[in-house]
């Protein structure tokens, strides 16, 4: 009889073990009756598919998964193609749904939840603030300082957090908001901070790598800015095929770093009608012109480059004023240019077009 007692004690604590490895869903999608619901499991940079579930005749539904104690895990469930809900869940939790089939949804019963909801909504709303903008660059340009403040402000508040790393990760146009060298210090931060909290997570692992990869690229900067000043800084940004061109790959006696804005109409009137004769006059003398625009509309930038048929090389990173190009060679207003002779930034200030017909005469002759 005592082994029996023994064996059953041993089986209940199995199951309390066992129990405290799951975190649970319950939940109801409005307007998802009878139907199918997928599951899915965030894994660093793409959704694996944990399950598929159907909903009860009132849009109810409930769900189980393992979540090992000490790493939470992102997880979203979708009604067809729309993400209804997008949780962050600890191991014995059990979060709380309500949602409809547009990706409206609240939950309770779990902080990380709640908080991942909030932050959901914050980008949510700064997406469509950009749509709104119509192309407007300057209300774009607003409506991405404030949302890049606002993620600051976040994660320095919030840096023991897992739901930083989603807000870290946010982009505009497939590009990070978080764009800037000096956001390494962010990244940093939020890193050392969860390691303190959930140091075998694969998120803070995947994160402390991005860190890492960012202060790399911080130093090189710093490095360029502090450096005696030979040569010239290069730029590597992407072409309107989103080929990256390496401006000191170029092999051209002089090249010209042209800064503009596609939106300004003024400034396609000065490609046209002042850059194109020069550059068709010198260009098979040895001259280029490496065009960086700061539109942050990548889209109507490519469009005007095309239906222009700029022949010279045009990049843009689509980060308008944040772009790195902008700090490196220090632009203050555009248009802007600067030139590159035999390897060399010409120090010496150009006195328009003519100062620059002037400039290549001698250069090129």
């Amino acid at each position: 009889m005592k082994n029996y007692k023994k064996i059953a004690l041993a089986l209940s604590a199995l199951a309390l073990v066992s129990c405290g490895q799951k975190a649970h869903i319950k939940g109801n999608v409005a307007g998802a009756d009878n139907a199918q619901l997928v599951v899915k499991e965030l894994n660093i940079n793409t959704y694996n598919v944990l399950d598929t579930i159907r909903t009860s005749a009132d849009g109810s539904f409930s769900y189980s998964l393992d979540v090992a104690e000490g790493q939470p895990e992102f997880v979203y469930i979708f009604y067809k193609d729309t993400r209804v809900a997008a949780l962050l869940l600890q191991n014995a939790e059990t979060a709380k749904v309500e949602a409809d089939t547009l990706g409206n949804y609240s939950v309770t019963g779990s902080e990380g939840s709640a908080r991942l909801q909030e932050i959901e909504k914050a980008y949510s709303d700064f997406i469509k603030e950009v749509i709104a903008a119509d192309d407007d660059s300057k209300a774009v340009t607003s409506a991405y300082i404030k949302h890049y403040r606002n993620c600051v402000k976040y994660v320095m508040e919030n840096p023991f957090s897992m739901t930083s790393i989603p807000v870290l990760f946010e982009q505009l146009n497939g590009m990070p908001i978080f764009a800037q060298n000096t956001d390494a210090l962010h990244f940093r931060s939020v890193c050392d901070s969860l390691k303190t909290v959930y140091p075998e997570s694969r998120f803070v692992k995947a994160l402390d790598k991005e860190a890492s990869r960012r202060e790399q690229l911080l130093l090189l900067d710093n490095r360029i800015k502090t450096a005696e000043v030979k040569g010239f800084p290069t730029l590597y940004l992407p072409n309107e095929k989103g080929e990256k061109v390496n401006l000191s790959s170029i092999d051209a006696k002089c090249i010209m770093i042209h800064f503009w804005d596609s939106s300004d109409t003024s400034h396609s009137m000065f490609n046209n009608e002042v850059l194109l004769p020069v550059y068709n006059e010198y260009h098979s003398k040895g001259f280029e012109i490496y065009s960086v625009c700061l539109d942050v509309n990548k889209a109507q930038w490519a469009s005007v480059v095309k239906s222009q048929k700029l022949p010279w090389i045009n990049v843009n990173d689509g980060l308008g004023a944040y772009s790195p190009a902008v700090s490196l060679y220090g632009v203050e207003s555009i248009p802007s240019a600067f030139l590159i002779a035999n390897g060399d930034l010409v120090t010496e200030p150009i006195d328009g077009i003519s100062g620059l017909r002037k400039e290549l005469a001698k250069i090129l002759h």
